[in-house]
This record gives C-alpha cells, structure tokens and sequence, in this order.
C-alpha cells in the first residue's frame, strides 16, 4: 500500500517496513505509527520557493496537499512552475499531478518541495507521459523539514524520438524519498536521470529509480552525487531493465557518495537486468572519503581546510549541476549547493 493510500484509509498496517526489499533502507512502517489527520488549508502567495527568481508561463501550487489537480496539456514550448508547499505539525499532505506534453511540445518543469513544520507527512503522485517527439526536463528541489516523512513518486511513459532529462536535489528529512519509475520504449527516445542529496544532522534521502527499456534503439544515462555527514543516511537505489528484443540500448549508471563522518551512512544497489543480447550497458558505485591528498594541496596554497573542504565537495556534486540544460535552474542549483554544503562540513 502506497503512503498515501495509507492515510486515507487511516491504515498504517500495510506500510512498507524492512521486509520489503525496495524499501529495506526506507522503511515508513517505523516512523509513521498512526495515520494522521489531513493539513487544513492555508494560502500560500505566488512568486516563491527556490525558483522565486525565474520566470515562468505558470505556476500551479499545491498548498497541504490542496491545489487544481486538472491535467497539465503542454503544447508547444513552456515553462511551469510546481510547488508543493507544506506547512503543518503532525498532519498530512497529499497531492496528485497529470502531466501530458503533446507531440513535438517542450516542456520545463521546475519542481519545489517546501516543508515547514513538525512531523508532517506528505506524500506527492505524478503521471507523466510525452507523446511522439516531445521533450521535457524536470529539475526538482527538495528541502523538507528534518522531523518530516515526504514521498514524491513519478510515473514516467515515454513515446517515440521523446526525449526526458531530470535532475533531482534533495536535502532529505526524518524519510525522505523522491522514487521515479519510467517506461522507456527505445525507439530513438532518450533518457536523462541524475540527482544530487546532500544529508547531514539525522536526515534521510532516498533516491530510487527504475528503468525498463522495452524496445530496441533507445538511450539512458544517470549520474548521481550523494553526500552525507553527521549521522545523515543516503539511499541509492537504480534498477534499468532492457527486456527481450530491446537491442541496441544504450544505457549507463553512475552512483558516487563521500562520507564526511564516522557516524553518517550511505546504502546503494545499482542493478542491471538485461535479457537481450546487441546492446551497450554499464554501471558502476563508489563510496569514499574526501582525497587526503587533494585536502593537502588546496591548504598548501593558503585555504583553510573547512574551506578546502567546501571546495571539494562542491567541485564533486557539480559534475551533476552542470548537465542541468535550463541555464536559470541550474545558476539555482548551483548557488543553492554552496549553502548546504557549508553546514554540512563544518
């Protein structure tokens, strides 16, 4: 049962726990031991979150869960805005999105999860599906509270010559996972999947994603940074399947994480499934500290080490941050990377 089925019928029985493999890491069935009540409504003023500054052909907001859930048609080229705002204590948000770009449409979507409060939950559903030659990119910002427990999870269908980038930057929470699940029918369409989440104090992200190649001719490439210091936990889950007959796939996986302390975790399980025979496919994991050397010869010319630090770090999740294509989300992002590593080096 979903997070969000749970609430509404007020049964957390059947929530994941340990025992299911996909969320092992993850697991809600310890951390939401009661269904609580829905967030009652609240008025949230346009123009705000991380992409105040950019401008945009709409912005749909969800505020505790309460917004115009219409199906978003993009024909054309657009850029829309989506926030899901949650400002509760101990209460529930819940929202669904459709999202359907039309044949030869484009579309940029920058998505924000802005939570304030104290031990809500807040659970987020999308449908996406491009038609015949569409394109799209989704860059997501998460920064939820550090008591809260928020699960986004995305649909993904894409058609023929489509084309679908996404970069995801988490900041975690008590449980947070950003889980995006996509069929990919080969067919000269191609897939972009990289994130980045930086934890630090108790929190927890989760990044899972699942890829099923189920014709022949189609891309995929993911790359994902994770970082966590303190007693931080990060997840990394990456499954891509090429069914049989989806020949000619082209797909490759990254997944690389620094530990800053002795007490933070990272858990990470790439996975290739592959059951047909004419294609191209790589993964590979590493998880590690900051290079002593490297450390050495940024203070040899004059940095402090909280300093050189920073850099590193910052030099290591940029590699992600510059494949974002939108030029405005990815200045966001980038200035917004800074900030958070500061805290978490220090």
């Amino acid at each position: 049962m979903s997070l969000a089925a749970a609430i509404r019928s007020r049964d957390v029985s059947t929530l994941p726990s340990r025992r299911d493999e996909g969320w092992r890491w993850s697991e809600l069935a310890s951390v939401v031991r009661a269904a609580p009540p829905l967030a009652g409504a609240i008025t949230v003023a346009s123009g705000g979150g991380p992409f105040a500054e950019l401008t945009a052909d709409e912005e749909i907001v969800f505020a505790n869960g309460q917004g115009d859930a219409s199906p978003l048609v993009v024909e054309g080229e657009r850029t829309v805005k989506l926030r899901f705002v949650t400002r509760a204590d101990a209460a529930a948000s819940l929202s669904a999105v459709s999202i359907l770009v039309k044949a030869g449409g484009s579309l940029t979507l920058l998505e924000s999860y802005e939570g304030e409060g104290e031990a809500y939950v807040a659970d987020a559903s999308l449908d996406i599906q491009l038609e015949n030659g569409a394109r799209m990119e989704r860059i997501v910002v998460a920064e939820d509270a550090e008591t809260a427990v928020s699960v986004s999870t995305a649909q993904v269908r894409l058609s023929a010559n489509a084309d679908y980038a996404q970069a995801v930057f988490a900041t975690g929470a008590k449980r947070q996972r950003i889980e995006t699940r996509v069929q990919h029918p080969g067919a000269g369409a191609a897939l972009r999947m990289d994130g980045v989440y930086l934890v630090g104090g108790h929190r927890h992200a989760d990044l899972t994603t699942a890829v099923t190649h189920a014709g022949v001719d189609g891309t995929t490439s993911q790359m994902i940074k994770g970082v966590a210091a303190g007693s931080g936990r990060g997840v990394f889950q990456g499954l891509i399947r090429v069914a049989h007959g989806a020949d000619r796939t082209d797909a490759r996986m990254r997944h690389d994480a620094l530990l800053l302390s002795d007490k933070a975790e990272i858990d990470a399980k790439p996975e290739l499934e592959i059951f047909a025979d004419d294609v191209s496919c790589a993964h590979g994991n590493t998880v590690g500290a900051l290079d002593d050397a490297a450390i050495f010869y940024a203070r040899q010319r004059g940095l402090p080490l909280h300093e050189a630090r920073v850099l590193l770090t910052e030099a290591f999740v940029g590699a992600v941050i510059e494949r974002i294509e939108h030029p405005g989300a990815r200045e966001v992002v980038a200035a917004l990377a800074p900030r958070k590593l500061e805290a978490l080096t220090c």
